[in-house]
Formats: C-alpha cells, sequence, structure tokens
C-alpha cells in the first residue's frame, strides 16, 4: 500500500467530518460578512483611501489565521493517535506498507482536507468581494493562495505529528490545543517578555532587532510576513505590518534590514515549522510501541 493510497482514504474519511464542516460553514459566513464590511467601511479597517482587492486580501489574512489552526486542529488530532487508541493502526500495518508511509500518507490526506475546506471558504468570501468590488487581481491572488494554502499544509504537519507522537486522542488534543494557545494567543507577550529579561528586568528605548524574528515564530505572524515579503508593493499599499495579523497598520522598511529582521524571514520560520515537526512526529511514530 502505497502512501497516496494512504492519502486517498483517509481524505475521504475525514471530509466526512461534521465537525469540519461546522468550522468550514461558520468561516463562510465570517468571510462573507467581514468582505462586506471592509468593502463598505473601509476606513474602520485601516483603508481610508477605500477599498481594493489587495487590501482584501491583507485584510483575510487575519480571518484565515484563526481558521487554519482551529480547523487543523478538528481535522488532525485524531489521525494518529486515534488509529492507535483504537487499534487499527496495527490492522493498517499489517498491509504491504510501512509506517512511513503510513504517516506521509496522514500528512497528505488532512492536508488535502483543510485545503479543501479552507478552499471553499476563500472562493465564496473573496469571490464575493471581487463581485463587490469590481475588480480583480490575478497575479496577487495567485501568490496568496499558494502562500495560504502552504501555512494549511504547515498547521497540518504540526497537528498529524503531534498526534503520531501519542496513542491517546485526549492527550493529542492537549498538546494540539495548547500549541494554540501558546503560538497563537499568548505569542504577542513572548518578545516583549525576553526584551525584559534580557534587559536586566527593564524596557530598552528602542527595542532590539531580534525581537522581530521573535515575533515570527508563531505560524499566524510567519504566514503574514511571507505574504508581505512576496507583495511588497501591495502590502504597502494595503498598510499590512509584518509583526501583526491583520490590516490597518503601516508597513515597516524592510529594504535595508538584515534577513532575520525583514519579513523574508517569514518564509524560512513557515519552511521550518513544516520540516521540522515531520521530522519529529515522523521519528517518534516509529519508534513507538504500538
Amino acid at each position: 500500500m502505497t502512501w497516496l493510497i494512504v492519502a486517498t482514504k483517509d481524505f475521504r474519511d475525514a471530509v466526512q467530518s461534521r465537525a469540519l464542516w461546522a468550522i468550514v460553514s461558520v468561516f463562510v459566513v465570517l468571510s462573507m460578512v467581514s468582505t462586506y464590511a471592509y468593502v463598505e467601511v473601509p476606513e474602520l479597517f485601516g483603508s481610508p483611501a477605500g477599498a481594493t482587492f489587495g487590501g482584501l486580501l491583507f485584510f483575510t489574512v487575519g480571518l484565515v489565521g484563526l481558521f487554519v489552526p482551529l480547523a487543523a486542529i478538528v481535522v488532525c488530532y485524531k489521525s494518529l493517535a486515534g488509529e492507535r487508541e483504537l487499534g487499527s493502526i496495527k490492522l493498517l500495518l499489517s498491509l504491504p506498507t510501512t509506517r512511513g508511509r503510513v504517516f506521509a500518507g496522514k500528512v497528505v490526506g488532512r492536508a488535502g482536507v483543510l485545503a479543501f475546506g479552507l478552499g471553499v471558504g476563500l472562493v465564496v468570501g473573496l469571490g464575493f468581494g471581487a463581485v463587490l468590488l469590481g475588480e480583480i487581481d490575478a497575479v496577487a491572488l495567485a501568490v496568496f493562495v499558494l502562500v495560504t494554502l502552504s501555512f494549511a499544509a504547515v498547521y497540518a504537519a504540526i497537528v498529524v505529528s503531534v498526534s503520531a507522537m501519542t496513542g491517546s486522542t485526549s492527550r493529542a488534543t492537549t498538546l494540539a490545543l495548547g500549541f494554540f494557545v501558546v503560538f497563537e494567543l499568548l505569542w504577542d507577550v513572548v518578545p516583549m517578555g525576553l526584551v525584559y529579561v534580557v534587559n536586566g528586568f527593564s524596557f530598552p528605548s528602542t527595542l532590539p532587532d531580534w525581537t522581530f524574528t521573535v515575533t515570527q515564530l508563531s505560524p499566524s505572524s510567519a504566514y503574514l510576513s511571507s505574504i508581505v515579503a512576496l507583495l511588497p508593493d501591495l502590502a504597502e499599499t494595503a498598510g499590512a505590518e509584518p509583526a501583526q495579523t491583520g490590516a490597518g497598520v503601516e508597513v515597516t522598511g524592510a529594504e535595508t534590514e538584515p534577513l532575520y529582521a525583514s519579513p523574508e524571514i517569514g518564509i524560512v520560520i513557515l519552511a521550518l515549522w513544516l520540516l521540522v515537526p515531520l521530522a519529529v512526529g515522523y521519528a517518534r511514530f516509529v519508534a513507538a510501541d504500538l
């Protein structure tokens, strides 16, 4: 059995999840409502010059940054932990396959489910926005979709890897939710806390360059920075700042900054969030006593 067969079967099973479709439905509704609000009252969202399609893309980043982690947890936390808990993993491995193929198939299958649900929301939300605005930037849209799907793949890899580290779905849920809370909800305070400690329990008059790098360790921050790095002119027009997960603030100049203090660092960090969890999850799954 190849990893593709495992991925195909896993996709078919996971896409039937009611919880997934509940989240997708909420995402579609929020996408349409927020798109309408942005187009009709752009001043409230940091676009005093008026709504544009490029501004809508960066405005959508914040919604995607919330949807993808939560959807990934719902879709992926049972991927391997559930199989081990039920004992079905032994039946699967009794077929002519390997643990590596099963692991790869689960990652690809769950990433496909996540991309499918995300794609539905983006098509509806951005399509609705394009109709309201009467314009569309095909190049910017292609870059945005590519980076967004990569972000979804990163989160699928993270949560499937977490699931591969344990044989308990409750423990997998706890670990995945803990990751979300730390890196998506609380991470904003971490850089300032480090600066405070490193500076002798006081705040300096100016923040060091490495502070920016620490802020990018959150996957959603790295996701936004990646889009800013690939669409710098559009980001400047839209008023998007790499360290934030929404629109409405002025872009900081990155042309003369070193890599670790520029938006391009987001691309590197996203790649690391893809590769490192996969390596750790694979190693733990292969060595696990099933």
